[in-house]
């Protein structure tokens, strides 16, 4: 990595043969490549391939550079609007009117281990409604308020059975619970379906109505989703026996998109997990590798804002990358979670924009990622409040991946 006067960092694309010269690290898999490239072809999958790319410097506005945490905000909002802006859409505040309805309390769920909560999420605003429902275990053994991780379910709603008749390792419940963790999820699709012909009729259409037509830069999916965490999060911190001060957001592929920006857009958020997230989450855009900004505004062109669209094939004229998103979170927890073979999400590429995401985060004297140091699969680093792993398997949320969090939890002071 290499500052230089325009306030831009220079990445040097790695050949392979410096990879495997580097005899440690993660690299990926020859046949899962082979195996990549075959099934998805027009792809990159060859980091011989990878050009030299530039990235902006989240530390420079205007040949301004930050140097200390006094100066951080006022750079922070502007990046937060230039992804208001040009990739997310701008969200709306809460409603008018937010209340909470109980729809059942069990104080003896998982065998006693812990109380279950149900309950309804209730905006109204300008005459409309709307509702969606957050499930909430929290452990019986641990006394007082206890820091919980909430997560953004993008899979179907039997992956966060409350009944636990399911137990699915996607939201391994009973996990957090023993290591003394409440653990939430809200359904993604109740707030927005995840389909570009009715994703406007839940929570946009409670503040847009019924508008047949809407600006370039107005809010999709994703930051619906992350309105939703907001809420979430509201009565989270209304709940007595929930920590509110210690909040995770945690979501997996569009639901870790979805996360990230949650986590931007609201700092109450202590922790903000990105498990797998590729592109429009956590890996850079302009390292093209696996998926591409192309692509992902074709096949879902309801996630972002219209504006993300003048982009396709001209990431390096964007005036943001994912680093800088990772930034926003600075001083608060950050992980962020790979998967060996899922090279779509590219796997480095996440690493690499955690990694430039260090100038932000050394401002409260954390120490540098960098760039050249990606650890081997399995093996998970934390620097400061910045956690990292690539994870044996493919496209996924697992124990493993959790139980890492947790780790980080742990490390910050958050356990029983």
């Amino acid at each position: 990595m290499q500052r230089i006067n325009a306030g831009l960092f220079v990445v040097t694309a790695m050949t392979s043969a410096v990879l495997v010269a580097q005899a440690v690290g993660w690299v990926a898999n020859p046949d899962v490549v082979r195996k990549a490239a075959e099934s998805q072809a027009g792809f990159n999958y060859d980091e011989a391939r990878v050009p030299p790319f530039t990235l902006p410097d989240p530390l420079v506005s205007s040949g301004r550079v930050v140097r200390s945490v006094g100066e951080w905000p006022s750079r922070r909002a502007e990046i937060l609007d230039l992804f208001r802006e040009h990739v997310y859409g701008r969200r709306p505040g809460a409603p008018e009117r937010l209340r909470f309805e109980v729809v059942e309390t069990h104080p003896t769920a998982m065998s006693g281990a812990a109380t279950l909560h149900r309950v309804g999420v209730l905006s109204a605003h300008q005459g409309r409604e709307h509702r969606f429902e957050v499930t909430l275990f929290l452990p019986n053994a641990r006394a007082g308020a206890v820091p919980t991780f909430l997560l953004l379910n993008n899979r179907p709603v039997s992956n966060a059975d409350p009944t636990r008749g399911e137990r699915s390792p996607f939201w391994p419940a009973e996990q957090l619970i023993a290591r003394g963790y409440g653990i939430a999820s809200l359904q993604v699709s109740d707030l927005a379906p995840d389909a570009p012909d009715r994703f406007t009729t839940g929570v946009i259409r409670l503040f847009e109505g019924d508008a047949t037509s809407r600006p370039a830069n107005a809010w999709g999916a994703l930051a619906a989703w992350s309105w939703g965490a907001s809420r979430a999060l509201d009565y989270l911190a209304a709940n007595p026996r929930v920590d509110g001060a210690r909040v995770a957001v945690v979501g997996h592929s569009r639901g870790g998109k979805a996360a990230l920006w949650a986590g931007a857009e609201d700092d109450r958020f202590a922790m903000v997990v990105s498990n797998d997230s590729g592109e429009g989450g956590a890996a850079l855009a302009r390292r093209p590798y696996g998926e591409t900004t192309e692509r992902i505004n074709s096949a879902f062109p309801h996630w972002f804002n219209a504006n993300y669209k003048r982009y396709n094939g001209r990431e390096a004229t964007m005036p943001v990358d994912q680093h800088m998103l990772l930034s926003l979170v600075a001083p608060r927890a950050l992980y962020v979670a790979s998967a060996d073979e899922d090279l779509w999400a590219d796997p480095r590429g996440e690493f690499l924009a955690l990694a430039h995401s260090s100038p932000v985060f050394a401002l409260w004297g954390d120490a540098p990622i960098a760039p050249g140091a990606m650890p081997a699969v399995d093996t998970p680093i934390v620097v400061g409040r910045r956690g990292y792993h690539v994870r044996t398997g493919g496209h996924d949320l697992t124990p493993y991946d959790w139980a890492r969090f947790a780790d980080l939890a742990d490390r910050l002071g958050w356990g029983k």
